[in-house]
């Protein structure tokens, strides 16, 4: 019995691993959108396309829309390495608020470069901001090297 433990443990945690790794294929959905009040738009340089939600107030009829349309179609902005930042608290004064100087609701896409490349004081469609950031000379490149199977 004591034999059968060490192995039994072996075999079980191979085949967790395992599972791990195949499970990372898939763009991690979860860690997508976060609270802007945790992060700088300086942690996302030259890594993620920030997207940053503002709103006075949670219960912002045109925030709750933004949210719906991206949790609708996260997958689409993932994959284009997007992380979705929110902002409803403007008496935080956090930081990326100071920065992107906002006021009521607004939608802010930013580059990899830390280039703002849209604000919208307006809910927007993911398809429209999917588009917009196609456009864009890196991410171009990005779907070019994908197309010849090289890695970013």
């Amino acid at each position: 019995m004591k034999r059968l433990l060490p192995l039994v443990s072996f075999v079980y945690f191979t085949l967790v691993a395992g599972f791990g790794l195949a499970q990372e294929a898939e763009p991690p959905l979860g860690n997508a959108i976060r609270p802007a009040a945790d992060a700088r738009l300086s942690d996302f340089l030259w890594v993620s396309r920030p997207i940053v939600v503002f709103a006075d107030s949670p219960e912002d009829p045109q925030y709750i829309q933004q949210m719906e349309l991206i949790s609708e179609r996260l997958g689409a902005l993932v994959d284009r390495d997007v992380v979705v930042l929110t902002d409803t608290d403007p008496a935080a004064r956090n930081p990326i608020r100071q920065d992107l100087r906002a006021r009521g609701f607004m939608l802010v896409v930013i580059a990899k470069d830390g280039a703002i490349l849209q604000r919208k004081p307006a809910p927007w469609d993911v398809r429209e901001i999917t588009r917009s950031i196609d456009k864009q000379p890196l991410r171009q490149r990005e779907m070019r090297d994908s197309r010849q199977g090289l890695q970013p």
